[in-house]
C-alpha cells in the first residue's frame, strides 16, 4: 500500500527522458553535444590554468574573458541570422571544424617549452567568435527536433547535460593537468568534437525557413522581436546582472593553490555542477510552475547568496558546497529562462534570438570574470567574492520592480507570434 501512494508522489518529480525516447535525430545531437562538451569543459579548464601557471596572474586569467567577449559581440548576432538562412545541422559541423582546429592549435602550442600566453589568448578569442555561429545554431536547431510539450523537459535535459559535462569535465581536466600535460589535456578535446561531428552527420538535413539573406536588416528584425517580448528582455537583464557582479571563476586557480594545485582547482570548476545535476535530475516540478519569470529571479537572488557564503569560507569543502548551492540556483534559473526562450520564440526567428541570447549568457561571465579578477588583484579574492555577490543580490531585487511585467510572466500554451517589424 505505501509503495502505491509513494510512486506518484516520486515519479513526477524526476526528470523525462521522453525527448530522448521519441526524437532519433534529438537523441543523436543530444549524444553528441554530451560526449563533445566533456572535451570542451576540460579546455575550459586548462586554458586559464595553464594561462595562471605562466603569469601567476589572476588578472590575466580575468582577462582571458575580455578576449573572449569582444569576438562574441562581433559574431553572436551575424551567427544568429546565418542560423535562420542555412541548414543548421551543416553550420555546426562547419563551426565544429573550426573550434577542433582551435583545439589542437591549443595542443601545439603546449609542445613548446615556453608556450606562447598570446597564442592562447588569440586562439581563445577565435573559438569564441566559432561559438558566436555554433551556438545560435544549436539552439535554433534543437526545438525543432522535438514537440512543443516536450520543450520544458528538453529544458531540463539541456541542464544535465552541462550539469554532467561540467562535474567530469573540469575534474578529469584537473586530473589530466597534472598526470598527462597540457597538450595530452587539450587533444582529449580535440577527439571529443570528432564524436560531435560523426552524430551530427547522422542528422538529416534541417533545412532554413524562409527569410531573408543574412544582412543587417534581418539582425535588426530580431533585435526589435526580442524588445518587444518584456518576458525576453526580463531573462537578458537578470542573468547579465547575475553573472557580472557575482562570478569567480577567475579566481579558481589562485584560490586553488593552497588547497592542492590542479586537482583542487578541478574539484572549483566541477563543484557547481554538482548542485546543477541534482536540480536537473530532481526537475519533474518544473513543468507544474507558471510565474517563470519569478522563478528566474529568485534563483538568482539565491545564486547571490551562495557567493557571498563562498566568500567567507576558509576550507575547500566549505567552497565545494557553496559552489554546489550556487549551481543548484543557476540550473533552476536555466531551465525557466530556456522555458521561456522556446516557448515565445517563433522557429524563423530562433537563430537571431539565439544568437541575442548568447551574447545575455556568455558575456555576464565574461565580464565577471574580467570583474572578479580585476577586483581580486587590487584588493583580496575574499573582497572580489563577498563584493560581487552583494551587488548581484541588490541588483537581481532591483529587477522585479524595473521589469514588473517579466515578474509577473505567465508561462504561455499558445504558438508564439511575429510582431510587426518595420526597417
Amino acid at each position: 500500500m505505501r509503495n502505491s501512494v509513494s510512486v506518484p508522489i516520486i515519479t513526477p518529480m524526476l526528470l523525462s527522458l521522453a525527448p530522448l525516447r521519441k526524437h532519433r535525430d534529438y537523441r543523436l545531437l543530444y549524444t553528441g553535444q554530451l560526449i563533445s562538451a566533456f572535451g570542451s569543459m576540460i579546455t575550459y579548464v586548462a586554458v586559464p590554468y595553464q594561462v595562471f601557471a605562466i603569469t601567476h596572474s589572476s588578472f590575466m586569467v580575468g582577462m582571458l574573458g575580455a578576449a573572449q567577449l569582444i569576438p562574441l559581440l562581433l559574431f553572436a548576432l551575424w551567427g544568429g541570422a546565418y542560423a535562420d538562412a542555412m541548414d543548421r545541422r551543416r553550420l555546426l559541423i562547419v563551426s565544429e571544424l573550426f573550434l577542433t582546429l582551435g583545439s589542437a592549435a591549443l595542443a601545439i602550442n603546449g609542445l613548446f617549452s615556453h608556450p606562447s600566453v598570446v597564442l592562447i589568448f588569440i586562439v581563445s578569442a577565435l573559438m569564441s567568435g566559432c561559438n558566436g555561429f555554433h551556438r545560435p545554431a544549436l539552439d535554433a536547431l534543437t526545438p525543432r527536433l522535438v514537440d512543443r510539450e516536450d520543450l520544458t523537459a528538453v529544458s531540463a535535459l539541456l541542464s544535465l547535460r552541462y550539469s554532467l559535462s561540467a562535474i567530469v569535465g573540469p575534474a578529469l581536466g584537473g586530473i589530466c593537468i597534472g598526470a598527462l600535460c597540457f597538450p595530452l589535456t587539450y587533444m582529449l578535446d580535440v577527439v571529443s568534437f570528432f564524436v560531435s561531428l560523426v552524430s551530427l552527420a547522422m542528422i538529416r538535413s534541417m533545412p532554413s525557413e524562409k527569410v531573408s539573406r543574412p544582412g543587417i536588416q534581418t539582425i535588426i528584425e530580431g533585435l526589435r522581436y526580442a524588445k518587444s517580448r518584456p518576458e525576453l528582455m526580463g531573462t537578458y537583464a537578470v542573468d547579465i546582472v547575475a553573472m557580472t557582479f557575482a562570478m569567480p571563476i577567475a579566481l579558481f586557480p589562485d584560490m586553488a593553490e593552497s588547497w592542492g594545485g590542479a586537482s583542487a582547482a578541478g574539484y572549483l570548476y566541477s563543484a557547481m555542477s554538482f548542485g546543477s545535476l541534482a536540480t536537473a535530475v530532481f526537475s519533474g516540478w518544473t513543468s507544474k510552475v507558471r510565474r517563470h519569470g519569478a522563478a528566474v529571479i529568485i534563483a538568482a537572488a539565491a545564486w547571490a547568496l551562495a557567493v557571498v557564503a563562498l566568500g567567507f569560507t576558509a576550507s575547500l569543502v566549505g567552497a565545494l558546497a557553496c559552489l554546489a548551492l550556487a549551481g543548484a540556483a543557476d540550473s533552476v534559473s536555466t531551465v525557466f529562462r530556456a522555458t521561456i526562450w522556446n516557448e515565445t520564440i517563433p522557429n524563423e526567428l530562433r537563430g537571431r534570438l539565439s544568437g541575442v541570447e548568447m551574447i545575455s549568457y556568455l558575456s555576464g561571465p565574461l565580464l565577471g570574470n574580467a570583474r572578479a579578477g580585476w577586483v581580486a588583484t587590487v584588493s583580496t579574492n575574499q573582497i572580489s567574492i563577498i563584493s560581487g555577490g552583494v551587488i548581484c543580490f541588490i541588483g537581481v531585487l532591483g529587477c522585479i520592480p524595473l521589469l514588473p511585467g517579466f515578474w509577473k510572466y505567465h508561462a504561455e500554451r499558445g504558438e508564439p507570434k511575429i510582431v510587426s517589424v518595420s526597417v
